[in-house]
């Protein structure tokens, strides 16, 4: 059996959530105080956002910041 990484298709952030809908059905969903640059980056920054590495990962041009899916499977909270 190979084990393929799991791809975003869609993510979605609120004030205290971001959620991932991932290419195989399941849907991740952490705390957004897990990323500190995105918790007290506004709304409007928080929502201009890519989906890179043909979706491996997410990625906010303005905050540089960066979030693999398997990050995010794994409980990976920002340092």
């Amino acid at each position: 059996m190979t084990l393929t990484p799991a791809k975003a298709l869609r993510v979605s952030i609120s004030d205290d959530t971001l959620t991932v809908d991932l290419e195989d059905g399941r849907t991740i969903s952490v705390p957004i105080v897990w990323y500190p640059r995105l918790s007290y980056a506004t709304s409007g920054v928080r929502s201009n956002f890519e989906i890179a590495g043909t979706g491996y990962g997410i990625h906010w041009p303005e905050l540089e910041v960066d979030i693999g899916v398997d990050g995010l499977l794994l409980g990976k909270k920002s340092l």
